[in-house]
């Protein structure tokens, strides 16, 4: 019943970690000042204008969401916590309240002669979150295991496989973002959309 109980608490906190996360990505999409507005064409073009910032919100979104996804769905099969688990779920939350910041860089830089640096940027912490995750889904399963019963090795086997593509993916696409850096983002947001596509045709 204590387990419980702390696990119902470490998953209230991840979860109200998440929604800032995602709360704070809105924040960098700026109101055109009044200042500057001196026509309806002159406010229809500044919000055109911030096609970049409205990108980088649901680039990010996307990812956060899908992330959390995947967390609640380990929560659902989990029975017990231990210690290394708190840590891991903590360096994962480290990560993800980041990505508000490669998003506003990204938003910045993504329509200039810098887009580079930012993507690359962006492409790094992908590649610490999947680390993170790497180590979140180890402590789930040692040294001792948080499971239930019901789920079965063969579902564990896939969510360290998912991890494992992820980290691939992000460190391929970071390297080549430093000669292609657009190419690069193509391909992460059509990685991001395989998932989402995945993730709507799984139960739960």
């Amino acid at each position: 019943m204590q387990e419980n109980k702390s696990l119902s608490r470490i998953e209230m906190f991840s979860d109200g970690v998440f929604a800032i996360a995602i709360t704070l990505l809105i924040i960098e999409i700026k109101v055109p000042p009044f200042d500057s507005i001196h026509s309806v064409n002159d406010l229809v073009h500044a919000l055109m204008h911030l096609w970049p910032s409205y990108f980088a919100f649901i680039y990010s979104f996307g990812g956060i969401f899908i992330q959390w996804i995947l967390h609640r769905d380990t929560f659902n099969h989990m029975d017990k916590i231990s210690r290394p688990f708190i840590y891991a779920n903590a360096f994962l939350l480290l990560t993800i309240v980041f990505f508000p910041f490669p998003t506003a860089l990204l938003a910045e830089y993504i329509n200039t002669d810098y887009a580079m640096p930012a993507i690359v940027f962006y492409g790094l912490a992908s590649v610490v979150n999947s680390i993170s995750w790497f180590l979140f889904i180890r402590s789930v399963s040692k040294p001792r295991r948080l499971l239930i019963e019901a789920f079965t090795h063969e579902q564990y086997y896939k969510l360290k496989t998912s991890n494992r593509i992820a980290f691939v993916i992000y460190s391929f696409t970071t390297f080549l973002a430093i000669g292609f850096p657009y190419t690069a983002l193509i391909i992460n947001v059509a990685v991001w959309l395989r998932w989402i596509s995945v993730s709507l045709h799984e139960k739960g």
